[in-house]
C-alpha cells in the first residue's frame, strides 16, 4: 500500500521533456511514476491534481536562510512557493566550521544585515554539527557550501592581508574536512569582507582543493574589479579554468550602472563554455535586489572585523573619509530603502528611503546611516532597484540559467522576491512572456540545480528518487509580492510535499518539518 497516490494531474518530470498525464505514488520518502488507471491501487491518502501541474520541488540555488531557519523553521517564505531544497553558505558568508565561538559570534554581527542575528537551538562548530541542526528540524532540504569567510578568520583572521603558505594549506584542511562532511563546494562573496580580502590566486587554489573532492565554485563576484562590468566575471571564470572546478555566477544580470548591455556579460559566459570552462550562472525575476547596508561602506572600515566597523562610525575622522568617499551621486540614497530594526523607536524607518529617513532624523544621510548601524548593532538591511528590467529575461531565459531567489528573510520590508520567486518565473515570464516553455522552466528550478551540487536523488520525478514535489495550477500561479507589500504568499501552488511528509496542503503550512541536511557524495536510505 501507497501512503499518498497525487493523481489526474499533467507530470512535468524536471527533465525538460513535455508532459505527460499520470499518478506519483509516494511510498515512504520515494517516488513510483504511476501510468494508466490508479483507482484500484491502494494508498492511505490521495490528492486530486485535476487541472494541476505535478512536480519535483524547487531547488533554491541562492539562499540567505543559514540562521534565519533555525529560529523559524516552518519557512513559510521559500516552501508556500513551492521550494523543497535550499543552497546555503552562499556569498562567502557561511556559519561552520568556527573553531572559536567568539569568532563565531563576531561574523554573526558582521552579517546580520544579510542573514539575521536569530535566537539559535544550539551551538556548533564543525560542518557536521551545524548539518546536523537541521535533519528534521525544519521544513525544507538544505545543501550547504563552505563560505571563505570562515576559512580566512580561521588561518589569517579579520585582516586585509595576504595568506601565507601555511595559512593557505591550513584553509585547504578546513575545507577539505568540511566538505568530507557533508559540504558541497566553496563559495565568495567577494565585496564582502573578510572573504573578499581573498587574491585570485588564493581561491584559485581553494578551488582545486574543492574540485578534488567533487565540488564546485559558486561565486558572487568582485563587482569592484577592473571596468566593474566584465572584469568581475573574467575573474569568477578565470577560477573556474585554473582552479579545474564546476563555476557558478550568482545573481547574474545586467546592472543599471553597467557601461554596457547583456549581450556582452552572456557571449563572455558561452565564449568561456566554448573554451572549456564549466560556467553556469543563477538570478531571480526581480528587480530588487538586497543585502547588508554594511556594504555601502569601503571595505577598509572592515579591516579588524566588527569592532572596527563600529569604530570608523562613530568616530568623526571616520565619518569625514566616508564623506568624502561615498557619494551621493554613486549612492543613491532616494532610491534605497531600509529595514529591519530591533529598537522600537527606530521602527517608524521600515519601509523609507535613506532620503527620507535622514530627513526625519535631521541629519545628513552618511551620518544618519552610520548612527543607525551603530544603534541596530550592524543588522540594518537595504533594498533597491538595481537590475535593468528590459534584459532581465535574457538572463531568466538564458539555457545556462537556473533560478535563486536570494531572498533575505529579514525585516518587514524585504524585497518581493523573498516571497514570490519561483511562482513569478511560471507566471509571469513563462505564462505572460512566454520566454521559455514550462517545461524548460521546471527544469531550470529542479534537475538543472540538483545536478550541478551534485544531489544524486532529487530534481527529477523518477522511480526511486526522494519525494520532494509540488502541485500547481499554471494557469493561475503566480506572486502578489510588491514593493510596498512583499510579505504576501504566492497563489496557485496546491500542495507541497518534502521527503514523502505534506508540508503545504490546499495552499496551507500543515506545521510539517521533514527537511533535512543534504551531504554531498551520499545516498540516503
Amino acid at each position: 500500500m501507497l501512503d499518498l497516490i497525487v493523481e489526474k494531474g499533467m507530470i512535468i518530470d524536471g527533465t525538460g521533456s513535455p508532459g505527460f498525464y499520470g499518478a506519483v505514488g509516494i511510498e515512504g520518502e520515494k517516488v513510483r511514476v504511476l501510468r494508466g488507471d490508479v483507482s484500484q491501487v491502494e494508498a492511505i491518502g490521495r490528492i486530486d491534481a485535476s487541472g494541476k501541474v505535478v512536480c519535483p520541488g524547487f531547488v533554491d540555488m541562492h539562499a540567505h536562510s543559514g540562521l534565519v531557519m533555525l529560529s523559524q523553521p516552518q519557512h513559510e517564505p521559500k516552501v508556500m512557493q513551492g521550494v523543497t531544497t535550499e543552497l546555503i553558505g552562499i556569498d562567502g558568508n557561511s556559519y561552520a566550521p568556527f573553531r572559536s565561538h567568539q569568532d563565531f559570534l563576531r561574523f554573526v554581527e558582521l552579517n546580520s544585515g544579510l542573514d539575521g542575528d536569530p535566537p539559535l537551538p544550539g551551538r556548533w562548530s564543525t560542518v557536521a554539527e551545524y548539518l546536523a541542526m537541521f535533519d528534521n528540524k525544519v521544513a525544507v532540504n538544505v545543501a550547504y557550501i563552505i563560505g571563505n569567510s570562515p576559512l580566512r578568520i580561521a588561518t589569517t583572521g579579520w585582516k586585509d592581508k595576504p595568506a601565507s603558505g601555511a595559512d593557505l594549506e591550513n584553509m585547504k584542511a578546513i575545507l577539505r574536512e568540511g566538505m568530507e562532511e557533508g559540504a558541497y563546494g566553496i563559495s565568495t562573496g567577494l565585496d564582502y569582507p573578510p572573504g573578499s580580502y581573498a587574491t585570485t590566486q588564493e581561491l584559485i587554489e581553494l578551488s582545486k582543493e574543492a574540485a578534488r573532492l567533487g565540488g564546485i565554485y559558486h561565486t558572487h563576484v568582485r563587482n569592484t574589479l577592473g571596468d566593474q562590468y566584465l572584469d568581475p566575471l573574467r575573474e569568477a571564470i578565470d577560477i573556474g579554468r585554473y582552479g579545474e572546478i564546476p563555476s557558478h555566477i550568482t545573481h547574474l544580470s545586467q546592472q543599471k550602472r553597467h557601461p554596457g548591455g547583456a549581450e556582452e556579460i552572456l557571449e563572455l559566459v558561452e565564449r568561456s563554455r566554448d573554451d572549456g570552462v564549466d560556467v553556469t550562472f543563477d538570478m531571480f525575476p526581480s528587480l530588487y535586489g538586497s543585502t547588508r547596508l554594511t556594504i555601502l561602506f569601503p571595505q577598509w572600515t572592515m579591516d579588524g572585523g566588527p569592532e572596527r566597523q563600529k569604530q570608523v562610525l562613530a568616530s568623526r575622522e571616520g565619518r569625514d573619509r566616508l564623506k568624502e568617499e561615498i557619494k551621493p551621486g554613486v549612492v543613491s540614497y532616494d532610491e534605497m530603502w531600509l529595514t529591519y530594526f530591533k529598537r522600537p523607536h527606530n521602527h517608524r524607518f521600515e519601509g523609507k528611503t535613506i532620503s527620507e529617513t535622514a530627513s526625519l532624523m535631521g541629519k545628513d544621510p552618511l551620518d544618519a546611516m552610520c548612527d543607525l548601524l551603530l544603534e541596530e548593532d550592524l543588522q540594518v538591511c537595504y533594498v533597491m532597484a538595481g537590475t535593468n528590467g528590459m534584459t532581465l529575461p535574457k538572463f531568466i531565459n538564458h539555457p545556462l540559467s537556473m533560478i535563486g531567489s536570494d531572498g533575505v528573510l529579514l525585516g518587514d520590508f524585504p524585497s518581493p522576491r523573498t516571497y514570490g520567486t519561483f511562482p513569478t518565473v511560471l507566471g509571469k515570464f513563462v505564462r505572460e512572456e512566454g520566454g521559455m516553455s514550462l517545461p524548460d522552466a521546471v527544469r531550470k528550478m529542479t534537475s538543472f540545480p540538483a545536478q550541478r551540487l551534485g544531489i544524486p536523488d532529487r530534481g527529477l520525478l523518477r522511480d526511486g528518487f526522494k519525494a520532494d514535489l509540488v502541485v500547481f495550477d499554471p494557469n493561475t500561479v503566480d506572486s502578489p509580492a510588491t514593493r510596498n507589500q512583499p510579505k504576501q504568499f504566492p497563489i496557485g501552488i496546491s500542495y507541497v510535499v518534502v521527503n514523502g511528509k505534506v508540508v503545504v496542503a490546499d495552499g496551507q503550512h500543515t506545521g510539517a518539518l521533514a527537511g533535512r541536511a543534504l551531504r554531498r557524495g551520499r545516498f540516503e536510505t
